[in-house]
């Protein structure tokens, strides 16, 4: 029989939806952030040629400046005051959940210190994120200035005011997605990223068509690629969904005449507990390379080094080299990450304080070492997943060229940041449904008393 959740989640409807009025509110404050955060890309930073810089990027477009460029959706490219995006927040995140599993006052906070413990290190993520902004846009803002014709004037001046305006940028989109977290609907840092990407997608659309209309593509290339694009998403959405399910017991335990407890649970385990992470770390460490021998002249290399652009060449989007490399780096830092996300001691010492148990393994070392066998095979599914979704689009940039290319980290970002605003919007709708019956109830009641 189906639970009271269960009922409601099936008979939500359009009209449910129109009578939300607060989900209205939070859909409209959502939607107004992401078109100002569109808006701040298209705004170039001062003292910048733009004609010479995107001439100059477009030596760099194979390398990580493409990558982050994806990300901010085309900002970096126009040189905007959003060029950095939350990309230093995100590394401050990774750095800080890194150091809570190893640095003991850390690893305190985050096991033992509860809500307040929790918005510490969220505080020292904001400034580990500042830090890093500076230290990017002092970079920048060097690498600029020794670029012959990019900066009008350059100088001392030039250098503040670059990194005053980057720096700023990345504190004001921590902000907003701060912001659309708690007033909005969705993870307010993941749709930033999920706005850029999709602002991308009408013009490699619309590239695609005006290379089948003048014949420079097969238009049955273009079909296998949008039905590959189909099944890919798919894909994607039945292993996000998929998880294993631990039943977890609770033994009764009796108090005066009454008896308690005895319930069961389900310890829910992710197939792809790292999510997007392991091909974001595996593509910015191959595009390295790339990026600094197209900062080099091969003339002036030393002859002992004559060897590297061809060895950076290999590693171009396609080569039989990337994809291995690809491949094996997305493995390493999906056993990597899983490993610092999910502690099975800490699971099964949680269990344990509250009277939780899995059915045939004895609370402690035991349980610890259940979970941790049921993770590392989950683990080797979902890294294998990710390393086919990432490695298709490869396959076929490598087949066709460079004329088609979807990257497989972007179309995993999109499809489940668009899972997890949905799955909000329908909690926001059940809430509503809650509140309703609610109201209905005490109405009833209170037409009875009378």
């Amino acid at each position: 029989m189906a639970s009271a959740a269960e009922q409601l989640a099936a008979n939500m409807n359009v009209g449910s939806f129109a009578r939300a009025t607060e989900l209205h509110k939070r859909l409209w404050f959502t939607l107004g952030a992401l078109i100002m955060y569109r808006l701040g890309t298209f705004i170039p930073i001062p003292g910048i040629d733009l004609t010479h810089f995107e001439a100059a990027f477009s030596g760099q477009s194979k390398g990580i400046l493409g990558m982050f460029n994806m990300f901010s959706g085309g900002a970096v490219q126009r040189m905007a005051i959003f060029s950095l995006n939350v990309m230093p927040y995100i590394s401050a995140s990774i750095i800080v959940q890194l150091m809570g599993t190893i640095y003991g006052p850390w690893e305190k906070l985050r096991k033992e210190g509860g809500e307040a413990g929790r918005k510490t290190l969220n505080q020292y993520t904001r400034y580990l994120a500042v830090v890093l902004a500076l230290v990017q846009s002092f970079g920048i803002a060097i690498g600029l200035q020794n670029s012959q014709g990019l900066v009008d004037h350059p100088g001392v001046f030039f250098v503040l005011s670059t990194m005053a305006t980057l720096s700023g940028g990345t504190l004001f989109l921590m902000w907003l997605g701060e912001q659309i977290t708690s007033r909005g609907v969705g993870n307010g840092v993941s749709l930033i990223i999920f706005a850029g990407i999709v602002a991308a997608l009408p013009n490699s659309l619309a590239q695609m068509l005006s290379l089948t209309r003048t014949g420079a593509m097969n238009p049955a290339l273009l079909l296998l690629v949008v039905v590959m694009a189909v099944a890919v998403v798919l894909f994607i959405v039945f292993m996000e969904r998929s998880q294993r399910r631990l039943l977890v017991q609770y033994p009764k335990r009796q108090v005066g005449n009454r008896m308690y407890g005895g319930d069961s649970s389900f310890l829910p385990l992710k197939i792809n507990t790292p999510g997007v992470i392991p091909p974001i770390f595996a593509s910015s460490l191959l595009l390295l390379p790339t990026t600094a021998m197209g900062f080099l002249s091969t003339a002036n290399l030393p002859s002992w080094l004559q060897w590297m652009p061809g060895a950076v060449g290999m590693l171009q989007h396609g080569q039989p080299a990337f994809m291995v490399a690809y491949g094996f780096l997305i493995i390493f830092f999906a056993f990597f990450y899983t490993s610092i996300v999910f502690n099975p001691e800490d699971t099964a010492e949680n269990l344990r304080k509250y009277g939780g148990f899995l059915p045939g393994y004895p609370p402690g070392k035991r349980t610890a070492a259940y979970l941790d066998y049921v993770l590392t095979r989950l683990t080797v599914i979902g890294a294998a997943y990710i390393t086919l979704v990432c490695l298709l689009p490869e396959a076929i940039t490598g087949a066709v060229g460079p004329t088609v290319y979807l990257g497989g980290t972007s179309i995993l970002i999109v499809v489940t940041v668009t899972m997890d605003t949905v799955a909000q919007i329908q909690s926001h709708l059940l809430a509503h449904q809650y509140e309703g019956l609610i109201k209905k109830s005490k109405l009833r009641g209170g037409g009875k008393a009378r």
